[in-house]
Parts: structure tokens; sequence; C-alpha cells
């Protein structure tokens, strides 16, 4: 369940309502005249099935909403309503499987932003993985690809492909590149400190590390695990669940090869370098595929599932 906020015009408001009571997924319903301020206007207030939000937020969209107001959609985690559970079941489809397109561009939107707090989470993890690889930990590795902050702007590129949202692929290219740089070259300089202070060698790197070797041995399974990671996280993602993006954090070798990508270069190990940067361009292209077509597959599918709905309409 959704609660919906219109902030609107009084010219449309009445078209406002028009929509929402024409709306099988809407169970309750207030209107508050002249209650918003800024901009003026009114503040309608409905309750919302899931699998309909989508298409009643186009429709707003559609009627010029967002030109001089707003539309606002939260999730509502627990709720008791008869009508409520009514409009469920009228409405065709699984709430776990509606994907509600403004909710997750914004998603994708507020992921792709390069702002400090990005930077810092990425730097951070690539010197975590950097230590990891160092101490051949296995286990320090896993908490740098947790920390890591890239999946979010890897699923947005997905995004802006299916909904065609070409500035936002424009920023999240920027923020993953300029991210994943300014990781590597921070991890690189206190790397080349380190190796100053004797604390880094060469031999750290070329030793034999049963561990952690397989951040710079990518194979079709780097491949394939992204794929499988990443199908798994845009599911979690647009169904609200986000319990599985933990196991897809811990999956993807991302954060640890530019961890292993910089202290290559600092200690002159160009094979682990080479090898660590095909395995980091691997999972990115690899995770960027998969939530294209997951994403794609959901729009085509949760498509259909429309049609249905306004033909049911129709005969009602």
């Amino acid at each position: 369940m959704l609660r919906l906020t219109v902030h609107a015009e009084a010219r449309l408001t009445d078209r406002v309502l028009a929509e929402l009571r024409g709306s099988e997924s809407v169970s309750n319903l207030a209107l508050y005249r002249d209650a918003a301020l800024l901009p003026a206007g009114d503040v309608v207030v409905a309750q919302v099935a899931r699998e309909g939000a989508d298409d009643l937020s186009e429709r707003l969209v559609e009627l010029g909403v967002p030109e001089h107001g707003s539309v606002l959609l939260e999730p509502v985690e627990t709720w008791i309503s008869r009508p409520g559970l009514q409009a469920q079941l009228r409405e065709p489809g699984s709430g776990a499987d509606a994907v509600v397109w403004p909710e997750v561009v914004q998603r994708a939107y507020d992921d792709s932003e390069l702002n400090w707090t990005y930077l810092n989470f990425m730097t951070l993890a690539t010197l975590l993985a950097a230590i990891a690889i160092i101490l051949d930990s296995q286990v320090l590795v896993i908490g740098a690809m947790v920390l890591g902050p890239e999946f979010g702007a890897i699923a947005a590129l997905g995004v802006a492909l299916v909904r065609r949202r070409y500035r936002l692929f424009g920023y999240a290219l920027r923020t993953l590149v300029l991210g994943f740089l300014a990781a590597i070259v921070v991890t690189m300089l206190l790397a080349l400190a380190a190796r100053g202070l004797g604390w880094v060698s060469y031999a750290n790197l070329t030793s034999a590390r049963t561990e952690t070797s397989f951040i710079y041995h990518p194979d079709k399974w780097s491949f394939i695990v992204a794929v499988i990671a990443a199908a798994a996280g845009v599911l979690s993602i647009t169904s609200a669940r986000l319990g599985g993006l933990s196991g897809v954090f811990i999956s993807v070798t991302t954060v640890p090869a530019a961890g292993n990508v910089a202290l290559g270069i600092a200690v002159g190990a160009w094979n682990e370098v080479s090898g660590s940067a095909e395995q980091l361009a691997i999972n990115i292209t690899g995770m960027a595929l998969a939530g294209w077509l997951t994403l794609a597959l959901q729009r085509a599918l949760w498509s259909r599932v429309s049609i249905r709905r306004s033909r049911l309409g129709r005969r009602l």
C-alpha cells in the first residue's frame, strides 16, 4: 500500500479527483481545499494499491500536476483497512511484482549523485580492499565489497536506458568513472607511502595468495556471477525488498579489483594491474547489462498487466 499526496492548482483539482475516483487501486480519498500555501492550491491524499500506483502517477503527470505542484508516493508499512485490501484484490498482479517507476527513477538519480559521501565510501572501501589484499584476508575483502557504494550507479545505467533518461546515464557513468579513479588514486598514493615505509613490497602482491587470488584472475564465472548478482539487486530495488542487496555486494569483485589496481601501480606489479582491471571491467559490464535486461523484462511484463487492467476497467 502507498500513500499518494497531490499538491495541485485549484484548476486541476477536479480532474485529479476524477482520475483518483475512477481508479480501482484507490481505497481512501481525502480533499483539503486551499490547504497548500506554496504553491497555492489544494491537497489531495489517497491510499493506493502498489499494483496501480505507476499507472495512476503517469496519468497525474499527463494532467500537468508536477508543473506547478507535486505528486508524492510514500510506502505505508502497516495498515488496517478492508477497502485497502479490496483494492489490492481488484488489481491484477501482485504488489511484490509491481514496479513503481517514479520511485525507481528517483532512487537512480539519488544513487548517481557524485558527492562527498559517495567519494568517501568508495575511497574507504578501496583502501580496505587494498589492506585485505596485503593481508590476504577474505573477511576484509567481503567488508570492502559491502562498504562500496557503486551498485546504485551501475543499476542507474539500466534505469536510464529503459526509461530513456540519457542525462541520468551520463550522471551515473560520470559517478562510476570519477568515483573509481579517485579511490584508486588515493589508495595508490597511500600505498606508495606505505612502500616507502617498508610496509608494502612487490612480494606482497606477487606471492601466493590463496584467499584473494580471484581478484586478479577473471574468468567466465566472473561475468556469470556479475549478471546473476545484478539481476537480483535490481529485483531487490524495484520490489522494495532490499534484503537481497547485501548478497549482491558480497558477490561482485569491483572494489577489491580497484584496490588491487592501486597496489599494483604503487609497487610496479603490472600483471596484477592488468588482471584486476580486466576483472573490474568484466564485472561492471556484466552488472550493467543484467540490470538493463532485468528492468526491460519487468517493464514488458508489467505493461501486459496494465493492458489487462485497462480491459477489466472497460468491462466494469
